[in-house]
């Protein structure tokens, strides 16, 4: 998938960690992550590519230099320095790419303190989405009609769902900002790049009466997605900013308390200098290719790929035709 060239002895510090993407069969889901991606993926209802990640349910392995072999997840346990030595006992973020060739059950997730007082996880999940590309005519299930948790009990005991739920359109290059609390679904024929909170605890609010991979119908959480849920909706206004630096278009798309996100879109074949900042950089190629520089190596890096700039790597240079959505941690040192 990614060809690289040594430059000289290659040290876990001053270079990129390219990763190897965990795939996720989906009952929703279909073949885009093999036709527009060229993932090599299990079957024709393959969902989700985690591409990076250091959860227990996915992590995935560093396919380059000497911490080849390893995982995201033993990285955070074992070499903390690549992450500027920010604390917590869980890897932070987690990035996929989500194909729903139907539609998502509707759902929410919890906040911290719920996901903590009632699964013993440290993360609830907050989340956003870059729509990469869509169907015409798809659309989410973005919060609901209820105004009062009353109202809203009623409505699903009534199985009211066409009269609960909102319904949004969406066009490539969107992005929404979903925090905990949101009722919200996938609808089929879209494709998405999510940036979320490292958490996998999901409430179904409702599943369309459908079968999961086992033949059974999938479990609904209604308790918790009642007890969970933001009541009366709140839509969460966004303020992308955008700005140029040499050969590099910047937008950032959001800074909210567990992660920022931008999009940098690069035109240059000299190469761009970039910098982290001392903090750490998590990486997907969302369109193009492209050069990456570092003091040991030179990688192409294309459409599809996924890679960690460490709090190590104090600078590199990247050249080419190519756009990546870049994410960090916003809760930096906590």
């Amino acid at each position: 998938m990614i060809k690289i060239t040594t430059m000289k002895g290659t040290s876990m510090m001053n270079d990129i960690l390219l990763l190897e993407p965990v795939l996720k069969e989906k009952v929703w889901g279909g073949n885009k992550l093999k036709s527009q991606f060229g993932y090599s993926i299990p079957s024709e209802q393959t969902g989700e590519c985690w591409g990076i990640s250091g959860h227990e349910n996915g992590t995935n392995q560093v396919t380059n230099g000497a911490l080849r072999g390893k995982t995201v997840r033993q990285l955070w346990e074992q070499h903390r320095e690549l992450f500027d030595h920010e604390s917590g006992e869980e890897f932070p973020l987690l990035i996929k790419i989500i194909d729903a060739k139907d539609d998502l059950s509707v759902q929410v997730h919890p906040d911290d303190h719920y996901a903590k007082e009632h699964e013993g996880y440290a993360f609830g999940k907050t989340e956003c989405w870059y729509i990469l590309d869509r169907e015409p005519g798809a659309e989410l299930v973005l919060g609901h009609h209820a105004n009062s948790r009353e109202e809203l009990k009623q409505l699903v005991n009534d199985q009211e769902w066409d009269g609960l739920f909102k319904n949004v359109p969406v066009e490539p290059g969107d992005f929404v900002y979903v925090p905990s609390g949101t009722v919200h679904a996938i609808g089929g024929g879209v494709l998405i790049l999510e940036i979320q909170q490292s958490s996998d605890i999901t409430y179904r609010f409702y599943d369309y009466d459908r079968p999961g991979q086992d033949g059974q119908l999938r479990e609904l959480h209604i308790e918790d997605s009642i007890a969970c849920s933001m009541v009366p909706h709140q839509d969460s206004p966004l303020n992308r900013e955008t700005w140029e630096e040499e050969g590099l278009k910047v937008e950032r798309l959001i800074k909210e308390d567990y992660f920022t996100v931008y999009k940098w879109v690069i035109h240059k074949a000299a190469g761009t200098l970039l910098r982290t900042n001392n903090s750490y950089q998590l990486i997907s190629v969302i369109d193009g290719e492209g050069q990456v520089q570092t003091e040991d190596a030179m990688h192409l890096v294309k459409k599809g790929d996924h890679f960690i700039v460490p709090a190590t790597l104090k600078n590199y240079q990247v050249s080419g035709d190519v756009t990546f959505v870049v994410s960090e941690t916003t809760k930096h040192h906590q």
